[in-house]
């Protein structure tokens, strides 16, 4: 049987043309499978995205959008900010949506896959500080090895090297990752379990800190008879006018309640704890709550701070910043946020109140200090004065008992007039001598040795409580059993809650500051300490707390973590 020439083509052509589409048949089975498992996986993880096939050249295109998160607020999502996502991706890079965030879609990210395990989830902006602080509310405990080493290595840091574990130490909470989808920012990935968490919302989160109320007054009683007595003038006065002026006391006892709702709200706030915000830029947020055993999101209220925020033209929002700063900050701090200006701190650590200048206010016993002023014996002058008018009244009278009587009596009637010229003189003389005294003792106390802060603190203190104790009319209760930090505290509580009281604390410092920046202190100043001594006693605790701030030294976890924040403001999380 002869094939024609048609034949033998068709015999050889079909199955080779068969042949030729069994890669497209294949790639369209292997790009639709791969689809498919694509989009289960972005549904799994809740991720949107929009996909796109091309099935002859088996190519996948996902368009992914990119974030930038940062964490729930700890008062309003309080359920979210605790608790791990329900439904976390498991993409790779995707290690962020293990936590609940509050997410900004910052752009899109398009990938080219020929197989599902190619998929990649794109990393996270979040900011460095806003992410160790939520760990570290959460109970993670900081790596000191890792830090020491991202900070020492950079970008170069091993892949897998651990900044942040679990509370027990078994497990890496925050780790360094690999640096493919980081554009140069500082990769990492984050991993956390529920049973990991032991902080819960009474913790004080970090860069936050509570400041104590002030110790309550001893109110005097009122008396009853006064009251009702007032009471029925109240009403009596009430009752005056007649009916048009009805609706006049309506909106006079309205606005009068008004006032006490107002008056009622400070009192409340004067007696509750404080919890403050420090940032980078200073105070932020100040809230008090009545009952302050629980820090929960109930009778929480926020405060007015616009007089100790951080301004330009004012220092008391610089002040306040460091001296809350220095109120939180011990050798156990790891992570803070403030930076206290070098000028104060360098301010706080000289010796610039002179010790003669304490004695003059009552503040120290001339015998505590150092020889600083020149010794007089008033006794031993008065009583050589007084032995030489005597000797000069003797003569005198032993002169007129040797004269005629007409003589004697005008003898007499001039040596009356002449010791009482004498005794106005030298009483003249004793009173501008004693000024001339009291001007050089001035002078001298101005240029006695100096004190550092903390002595001088010390003796203020004391002289507080000692104050406390004889008047009621002071600014601050300064109980004998406080110690110099606890009335620190009370202290920053009234400066958030008084603003006028603020100020003046604020305007001593500036004086205080000014005559240290220049060469010492003047007699101007000292006569600004005779009228503002209480508020320049409250004004010398705060300084000293400021002096005994612990810096961090060189190695340690808390220079090592603060450096690395520093260097690094956002980082790429997945």
């Amino acid at each position: 049987m002869s094939y024609s020439a048609t034949d033998i083509i068709t015999f050889i052509g079909v199955p080779l043309a068969v042949l030729g589409v069994l890669p497209i048949l294949y790639n369209t089975v292997a790009t639709l499978a791969a689809l498919s498992k694509i989009k289960r996986m972005l549904r799994h993880g809740r991720l949107t995205a929009l996909t796109r096939s091309d099935v002859v050249n088996h190519v996948i295109e996902v368009e992914l959008p990119r974030y930038a998160v940062t964490p729930c607020d700890r008062f309003t999502d309080t359920e979210l900010y605790w608790q791990p996502s329900q439904q976390p991706s498991f993409i790779p890079g995707g290690s962020w949506s293990i936590f609940n965030w509050r997410t900004r879609a910052i752009g899109a990210k398009t990938q080219r896959l020929e197989y599902a395990d190619q998929l990649r989830q794109p990393q996270v902006d979040v900011a460095f500080d806003e992410l160790i602080a939520y760990l570290l509310d959460l109970g993670a405990v900081p790596d000191a090895h890792g830090w020491k080493l991202l900070r020492a290595t950079g970008l170069w840091t091993p892949t897998g090297c651990s900044l942040m574990n679990s509370p027990d130490g078994l497990h890496q909470a925050l780790t360094i990752a690999p640096l493919d989808d980081s554009d140069g920012y500082l990769s990492l990935k984050a991993n956390w379990s529920s049973d990991w968490t032991t902080r819960n919302f009474s913790s004080l989160p970090p860069y936050w800190i509570r400041l104590p109320p002030p110790l309550a007054r001893i109110s005097e009683p009122v008396d009853p008879v006064q009251e009702s007595s007032a009471s029925k003038a109240d009403a009596e006065k009430g009752d005056v006018g007649d009916v048009e002026k009805g609706k006049g006391r309506e909106q006079i006892n309205s606005r009068k309640e008004s006032l006490d709702s107002i008056q009622k709200q400070a009192e409340r706030s004067s007696r509750a704890a404080i919890t403050c915000q420090i940032s980078v830029n200073g105070l932020t947020t100040a809230m008090s709550q009545e009952d302050d055993s629980l820090f929960s999101t109930a009778n929480l209220q926020g405060l007015h701070i616009e007089h100790v925020r951080i301004r330009s033209g004012k220092s008391d929002g610089v002040w306040f910043a460091s001296f809350a700063t220095a109120f939180d900050t011990t050798s156990q701090t790891i992570l803070w946020n403030y930076k206290i200006p070098d000028e104060i701190l360098n301010f706080a650590r000289r010796d610039t109140v002179p010790c003669g200048v304490l004695v003059l206010l009552g503040v120290v016993d001339e015998s505590q200090t150092p020889m600083w002023a020149s010794k007089y014996n008033a006794n031993e002058e008065a009583s050589e004065l007084f032995f030489r008018r005597n000797a000069e009244q003797r003569l005198a009278v032993q002169a007129e008992s040797q004269m005629s009587p007409p003589q004697r009596e005008i003898a007499v009637r001039q040596r009356m007039q002449r010791e009482l010229n004498e005794r106005m003189q030298d009483m003249r003389d004793r009173m501008r001598l004693d000024s001339q005294r009291r001007e050089a003792r001035t002078s001298e106390a101005l240029q006695s040795p100096k004190w550092d802060t903390k002595l001088v603190a010390e003796h203020n203190l004391q002289w507080l409580k000692h104050k406390g104790d004889r008047d009621v009319n002071t600014l601050l209760n300064v109980d004998a059993s406080l110690s110099l930090k606890e009335v620190v505290g009370m202290l920053l509580h009234r400066m958030i809650l008084d603003g006028q009281f603020a100020s003046s604390i604020c305007q001593v410092l500036d004086l205080w500051k000014a005559w240290a920046d220049n060469g010492g202190m003047r007699r101007s100043d000292l006569e600004a300490l005779y009228e503002k001594q209480e508020l320049f006693a409250l004004a010398s605790l705060l300084v000293a707390l400021v002096r005994d701030t612990v810096t961090a030294h060189e190695g340690t976890l808390s220079l090592d973590l603060q450096e690395c924040l520093r260097i690094w403001k956002n980082v790429r999380l997945g």
